[in-house]
């Protein structure tokens, strides 16, 4: 199971609609085949924000729900619902499940559930959900898309410029240095160089960094480590992309994303009351105390011991 302290799945979420024809081509290549791409894709997420509340479901992380066109036909079109899933749940093959018929019931048109399933766990794989009952039978099947296995191939995933095999290096050596914060600066500042040396566009290194950052995050002394070495490759390849006013701009879409999630966590775990503490806890800045809150919602069992999180008593 993965440290609590550690969550993955928010950063997925802004990286598959930045990228999201090189998701499909990395994830579910049957799919990006058959995707009529001249037709720009449609990102629901309001409609699906509506279906999980509809559907009781509870917590939700970096799931989208995107409509696109087929190539065989102008009228035929499809939802695909992805699900970043980086804990193991005794339930989530039952929740795809709802999550799928939720969906086709509010769009009457055909769905195509995809897991990312992004946890430790070797040997856990849900791929299906399904009973039978007096001549009642269900038997529900979803794509899976395990990350933990890509170490099997590492080098053929090193060798991939598809954007999604450095999402998944990072977020895989994130995981090996959970306890190893050192390591994990070196594994960070590896990747980045990588981006540089490798020709990346200005662009996608700015928005692969994003993504890097958060996932592979440093305590204080180690970040500031970090940073003034990314100054000095940056420097050394004539590449001011990051060390600008650019890290202005990827820690606002941090706090902002951070924000987000709480704003979601407050109103599925406490309703209406919990959205009351969103004015004050706007007012923080700083990016790892806002962790600590979002994280804090799963374990608390009243407001004012989230409050304690950001408010300790003197």
């Amino acid at each position: 199971m993965i440290n609590p302290d550690t969550e993955f799945d928010s950063p997925w979420k802004d990286i598959i609609e930045t990228y999201f024809e090189d998701f499909i081509r990395f994830f579910l290549p049957e799919a990006y085949e058959k995707i009529d791409w001249a037709h720009p894709p449609e990102f629901l997420d309001k409609e699906l924000n509506q279906v999980v509340r509809d559907a009781e479901l509870g917590k939700r992380f970096a799931d989208k729900l995107v409509k696109v066109w087929f190539k065989d036909g102008a009228e035929k079109w499809i939802i695909i619902h992805v699900e970043v899933q980086s804990q193991d749940e005794t339930d989530f093959a039952e929740r795809m499940f709802v999550y799928h018929s939720r969906i086709y019931n509010r769009f009457r048109c055909r769905v195509v559930s995809l897991a990312i399933l992004g946890d430790e766990r070797k040997n856990w794989k849900p791929d299906r959900f399904g009973y039978e009952e007096c001549g009642t039978s269900i038997d529900f099947r979803f794509s899976v898309v395990k990350l933990l296995e890509y170490k099997q191939s590492w080098s053929e995933l090193e060798a991939n410029r598809n954007p999604f095999a450095i999402v998944v290096i990072a977020h895989l050596q994130a995981q090996e240095t959970q306890d190893n914060r050192p390591e994990r600066k070196r594994f960070k500042m590896a990747l980045i160089r990588r981006l540089y040396e490798e020709g990346y566009s200005k662009q996608d290194i700015i928005n692969l960094f994003g993504f890097i950052d958060w996932v592979m995050s440093l305590p204080k002394d180690l970040e500031q480590e970090f940073w003034q070495e990314l100054q000095q490759l940056e420097e050394s390849m004539r590449m001011r992309y990051i060390t600008s006013v650019e890290r202005i701009g990827i820690e606002k879409g941090i706090t902002e994303g951070l924000l987000e999630a709480i704003e979601l966590g407050l109103e599925l775990k406490f309703g209406s009351v919990g959205l009351q503490l969103l004015p004050e806890i706007s007012k923080i800045k700083d990016v790892e105390q806002l962790r600590a809150i979002k994280n804090g919602i799963k374990t608390v069992n009243t407001i004012e011991e989230l409050r304690q999180i950001y408010q300790p008593a003197g």
